[in-house]
């Protein structure tokens, strides 16, 4: 039966690696794999120290190549010794090394937490230590410590995490380390990366091709041939316009002349009307400054004297060109006082 060849061939294997673990614990066994060629059996082992694998002159591995011939049945046997580059990347050596730290009587606790550190610091995405046993007195606990991301289920989990195991003999029992690490280059099925799209420009070179630059060079002579003849035409039309010119002046000129005149003749009545509107004013004030005193002769004669000057004065006054309206004014002013003299000469 083809399922009892599977059987037998893993348990040849589990067996070869307990053997070689047993006997490469100093080196700090790593794993070993089996190819099967036509010429025999080809043995990778991987060790953190691999001189202690092969011995002094080779003797070690000549040991156990004997050994695997002989006592597990394999063909030709050849081993092949290789250093692991990353051991703290190896779930095996590490476990190993746990179990070393707890049999010199380390605290479980510190163990783990300076295993984690040292693989997260190696790049690992995740790591996860157990320790089961009677870690804490007679009774037997389980004391679990992860960090970082690990797949714990499905293909991934089998796929890519690598898992390690070692006992160790204390006191109280045996304890049990088992480290699971996910390496730091493992891509996983659900992961998505988003790229983005860089636009280039296209840019569009424009050479200069000697038909290009007769073509342009015959367009460039039409253009000045054609406002040669346009400024001979223009000549006559600056003659037109000349004229033109001249005949708008006149008829600017004559429009602001009536404009002028038509201003003047506005304001004349008003100054008129404002000199009349002064003159009542003046004689206001003069009845105002007046005293009221009894009824008697010399009063009455003075105001009919002031009655007589008053229109004397008003025609000298229209007699008055509108030139010789800011003299006037200046001559109305002293009336009043005139006026004031006169009735303290009276009384």
């Amino acid at each position: 039966m083809i399922e009892k060849d599977f059987v037998t061939e893993g348990l040849k294997r589990t067996r070869i690696d307990e053997y070689l673990e047993n006997e490469l614990e100093r080196a700090g066994y790593g794993g070993m794999e089996i190819q099967v060629t036509p010429l025999g059996t080809m043995v990778v082992v991987y060790a953190e120290r691999p001189g202690m694998v092969i011995g002094r002159g080779g003797k070690t591995v000549r040991s156990i190549t004997q050994n695997l011939k002989t006592g597990y049945g394999l063909e030709n046997p050849q081993v092949e010794v290789k250093e692991v580059e990353i051991p703290e990347l190896n779930p095996k050596i590490m476990a190993h090394k746990i179990a070393a730290m707890l049999q010199r009587g380390m605290h479980f606790r510190r163990v783990a937490y300076t295993a984690l550190r040292r693989i997260m610091g190696a790049g690992a995405q995740g790591v996860e230590v157990t320790i089961s046993g009677k870690i804490r007195g007679s009774r037997s606990a389980c004391a679990k410590f992860s960090d970082g991301y690990i797949k714990k289920c499905g293909e991934p989990a089998i796929r890519f995490v690598r898992h390690g195991f070692a006992t160790v003999q204390l006191k109280p029992g045996v304890l049990g380390i088992n480290v699971r690490i996910m390496p730091p280059n493992v891509v996983l099925p659900d992961k998505v990366d988003i790229l983005q799209i860089e636009i280039e420009k296209p840019v569009v070179e424009v050479e200069a091709t000697p038909d290009k630059t007769e073509a342009v060079e015959s367009v460039v002579e039409e253009i000045v041939e054609e406002a040669a003849e346009k400024a001979v035409e223009a000549g006559i039309l600056e003659e037109i316009v000349e004229k033109t010119e001249e005949v708008v002046e006149d008829v600017v000129e004559a429009v602001k002349e009536a404009v002028e005149e038509a201003e003047t003749t506005e304001k004349a009545p008003v100054k008129k009307v404002s000199k009349k509107s002064e003159k009542v004013k003046a004689e206001a004030e003069v009845t105002e400054e007046t005293p009221v005193e009894e009824e008697s002769e010399e009063p009455v004669k003075e105001e009919a004297e002031t009655t007589e000057e008053v229109p004397a004065e008003e025609e000298s006054k229209e007699e008055i060109k509108p030139e010789d309206a800011d003299e006037a004014e200046v001559q109305e002013a002293p009336e009043p006082e005139e006026t004031a003299e006169k009735s303290d000469k009276s009384e």
